[in-house]
């Protein structure tokens, strides 16, 4: 059994606007892959959102490295499909706010509010061990 280490997102953020909003987040850490597995794997990372209440926002992620039918993690010249999904089933890719694409919206409520990032990485792909990652930005928009 051939297992890959450590697999993270990265995120980083841009914001049109501070808004007087706090933002926090963790990232989506896949742990060890196991390519012979026939299920996908599955984590989750979060976005908190602390805004004033009333203040509206939507949050939207990067494609990163790859495209957003198809994000992709990279380990030297190798690559790592998945993808980042609004909701627990993982119907929805997570898209950016500039696409016709999913986004998860928000309203402040003077405490954290927190969106998770669902992510998936497909099974039976045949890569070499190392440690994956791809960087996300976020961006909010107000």
């Amino acid at each position: 059994m051939l297992l890959l280490s450590f697999i993270a997102l990265m995120f980083a953020l841009i914001a049109q606007e501070a808004r007087a909003c706090i933002i926090n987040i963790t990232s989506v850490n896949f742990g060890s892959y196991d390519l012979f597995s026939s299920a996908a794997l599955k984590s989750t990372g979060n976005i908190y959102m602390n805004c004033p209440i009333g203040v509206e926002y939507t949050i939207g992620l990067s494609a990163g490295s790859g495209t957003f039918e198809q994000r992709e993690m990279s380990s030297g010249t190798h690559t790592l499909n998945y993808n980042l999904y609004t909701a627990a089933n993982r119907e929805f890719v997570w898209y950016d706010n500039t696409t016709s694409g999913a986004t998860v919206s928000g309203s402040g409520t003077g405490s954290s509010v927190n969106h998770v990032a669902y992510g998936r990485i497909p099974p039976h792909q045949n890569v070499p061990a190392g440690s994956y990652s791809d960087t996300i930005t976020v961006v909010i928009t107000f």
